[in-house]
């Protein structure tokens, strides 16, 4: 495995051979990436994470705990020592651009035109430019222009 691979122990994989599938497998369900997007977003402890999603107690208790075991999550004790404290290893940082994909897919198509969301914004208040895959040779890139290679 890669040097920033995460920690993938006793997972079970869908398609071996398959990054996504792997992706999905280790963090694919619904509350884990809910989990990472608010702890992009400054979320910390586990009442944040309670507060901020819904989520019931004892699945969150899990989703952190695999979070943290898969290498996604990092936990440490708070200062105070009362708390545990979760922030995004450099594996889970990396799942922004996942996230701001999810995002920008979720305004284009999960929305009525006129109804209101969340926007995420860059420094200066901006909303972030479409992110769009592009080619070896800088055109845009899609289904129509890729195809996967297997490895050998």
């Amino acid at each position: 495995m890669a040097q920033d691979a995460v920690n993938a122990e006793n997972v079970t994989w869908t398609d071996p051979a398959c990054p996504v599938a792997r992706t999905l497998d280790l963090i694919g369900d619904r509350w884990s990436l809910v989990i990472v997007r608010d702890a992009m977003d400054g979320a910390r402890a586990f009442t944040d994470f309670q507060q901020r999603t819904g989520i019931a107690r004892n699945i969150l208790t899990d989703r952190l705990r695999r979070l943290v075991e898969r290498g996604v999550l990092d936990r440490q004790t708070a200062p105070s020592g009362k708390r545990r404290l979760y922030t995004l290893t450099s594996a889970g940082r990396d799942l922004f651009t996942v996230i701001v994909a999810l995002r920008q897919w979720g305004e284009r198509h999960a929305f009525a035109p006129s109804e209101p969301h969340s926007v995420l914004v860059d420094e200066h208040g901006l909303p972030l430019p479409e992110l769009r895959p592009v080619g070896s040779n800088g055109e845009p890139a899609d289904v129509d222009t890729t195809s996967v290679r297997k490895h050998r």
